[in-house]
């Protein structure tokens, strides 16, 4: 079988690929590789896929229904199997094989979910619920001397990005002198250290077998609650922005997923702010206007 990347992925590592980087071009030969070692049939790629690795639908040697992961270093596998292994199947995809057996860096074998079905499939107030269900069952304290990245550490990097960006595009200023000064105070006093999924909406969370719902493609860190539920505020952001009272089902949503989940909604609202904010100016950045008019409209609202 060819394992041609989809155009998402293409297009989505090519926006912030290294100079010399070349995982794109070794990926096919990667996934042979990985099929073999496994014994795996394969049965498609699945399309459109990630924004970060190749995701094929394959069966084990057994006749077990799986999928295969490969993605590149700089989008932290490890870090993901290492979060998949501590939660266990408990809100999460199952890993189907231990991680000192996992061969390759960057391929992981996964339990099979609907990949076709997401929590983004149902209606706006049931989505929220269940995502927000799903969630909570992944907010574990880490392992003992785990390598996970911290908020802080994470959102240090990108507060550098967002300063250059600032710079180089006044336009964007004020909002980012917002979200800045938010996550300082926000870093002053985090009210918990747990394991986040990191990047956490509904379209991360899939129909299973095992439970209803079970979440997908993590890249974790270790902080506070709040920076979790943050990027499910924004969820659908398109069709609140389309709302003339888009902002005031905005607040509304903070509240309400604050209460549900036992979060500090100021809190909420100001990691709500800087991870908008972040991404807003990312998507300005590497030229996704659209989804940069959308974020920051939407983070103005905060």
């Amino acid at each position: 079988m060819v394992f041609e990347p989809p155009q998402r992925l293409v297009r989505a590592l090519g926006e912030a690929a290294p100079e010399g980087d070349d995982w794109l071009e070794k990926l096919p030969g990667l996934a042979h590789e990985a099929v073999a070692q496994r014994e795996l049939t394969v049965e498609r790629v699945q399309l459109p896929g990630g924004r970060s690795s190749l995701v094929v639908l394959v069966r084990t040697a057994g006749g077990k229904p799986a999928v295969l992961k490969l993605a590149p270093r700089r989008a932290r596998p490890e870090s993901e199997r290492a979060a998949l292994a501590r939660w266990d199947g408990l809100g999460a995809v199952q890993l189907l094989e231990e991680p000192s057996s996992s061969g390759a860096e960057g391929v992981l074998l996964l339990e099979r979910l609907h990949p076709d079905v997401s929590v983004r499939t149902l209606p706006e107030a049931r989505a929220l619920l269940e995502a927000a269900g799903t969630l909570r069952r992944l907010w574990v304290d880490p392992p003992e001397g785990h390598g996970f990245e911290t908020v802080a550490e994470r959102t240090g990097r990108q507060a550098r990005a967002m300063r250059a960006s600032a710079v180089a595009d006044p336009e964007v200023a004020p909002l980012v002198d917002a979200a800045l000064t938010a996550r300082e105070e926000l870093l002053t006093a985090p009210p918990e250290h747990r394991l986040l999924h990191g990047t956490f909406r509904q379209s991360k969370v899939l129909a299973g077998e095992r439970m209803p719902w079970l979440a997908v493609g993590p890249d974790p860190v270790v902080g506070e609650h709040a920076f979790d539920l943050a990027r499910l505020v924004r969820d659908r952001v398109e069709d609140l922005i389309a709302q003339p009272s888009g902002a005031t089902t905005t607040r509304r949503r903070v509240k309400r997923l604050a209460e549900s989940l036992d979060v500090d909604r100021d809190r909420l609202r100001g990691w709500t702010l800087f991870r908008a904010v972040e991404s807003g100016v990312r998507a300005r950045r590497v030229r996704r206007e659209r989804d940069a008019e959308l974020l920051l409209e939407f983070a103005a609202w905060l």
